[in-house]
């Protein structure tokens, strides 16, 4: 059978991969700049606040979140399969790659943000297999935490941790 949507899938995977390991700063969407050498960035609040954040990033986020959320029985239960880890790790490479494509924060702001997404990138990656020895549990425990940092340090009306 042939997926149509598979060019498109395969170029946004590459747009977020190319954000989260490149050291290349790239346009992606709007103008929206993310720059070289930020790599060594610490999650911190704005002046003791949250960051804002725009609906883009609300709706994929809470869309990683529920991904998440809806396989925390079987990770929990040890039941979860390798495709299972697969597909979270495919849903979450896809929310990342809609964010950096279409979000649109304050630079300060998505410099912050970008700290969150290369973890659920990471975590995407141990999710998928690719780090032998690890397993692809530890990829969904890291999803979490990135899912929780974000909750902890961006406004999202409703947000739940993990």
């Amino acid at each position: 059978m042939h997926d149509s949507g598979r060019p498109q899938r395969i170029a946004a995977l590459g747009v977020a991969l190319a954000f989260a390991f490149s050291g290349a700063a790239f346009a992606a969407g709007g103008g929206h700049q993310h720059e070289q050498g930020k790599s060594e960035v610490k999650l911190v609040l704005n002046q003791g606040k949250k960051w804002q954040t725009d609906e883009v990033a609300r709706k994929s986020m809470e869309a990683m979140r529920g991904a998440v959320a809806a396989d925390v029985t079987a990770i929990h239960g040890g039941k979860q399969t390798d495709a299972q880890y697969a597909g979270l790790a495919a849903k979450l490479n896809s929310e990342v790659a809609n964010m950096v494509k279409n979000c649109k924060l304050d630079p300060k702001a998505d410099e912050q943000f970008h700290v969150v997404l290369t973890e659920v990138l990471a975590a995407a990656e141990v999710l998928e297999g690719k780090h032998a020895g690890e397993p692809r549990r530890k990829g969904a425990e890291q999803a979490a935490r990135a899912l929780n940092d974000y909750g902890r340090y961006f406004q999202h009306p409703g947000w739940n941790r993990l």
